[in-house]
């Protein structure tokens, strides 16, 4: 496991140490799985900005759309 240091204003320090006693986790854990969140979510932003477009040209813009599409097969 590599070790990662960083910076946080005292404000969001003491944020994460309120959480950690609140939650029983330790702060590493806490913003292990705060950075795991973040990364999971910008990797979907990054699917969907290249899924749209090709759904959008196959007529494909809501769930319904989806929907009707797999009945289709």
């Amino acid at each position: 496991m590599a070790t990662l240091t960083l910076r946080i204003p005292d404000e969001l320090d003491q944020e994460l140490e309120q959480e950690s006693s609140a939650s029983h986790l330790s702060k590493s854990d806490l913003a292990r799985e705060a950075l795991q969140r973040y990364l999971r979510v910008m990797k979907f932003h990054r699917l969907r900005e290249t899924l749209v477009p090709r759904a959008q040209a196959r007529d494909i813009h809501t769930d319904e759309d989806v929907f009707r599409k797999l009945g289709e097969s």
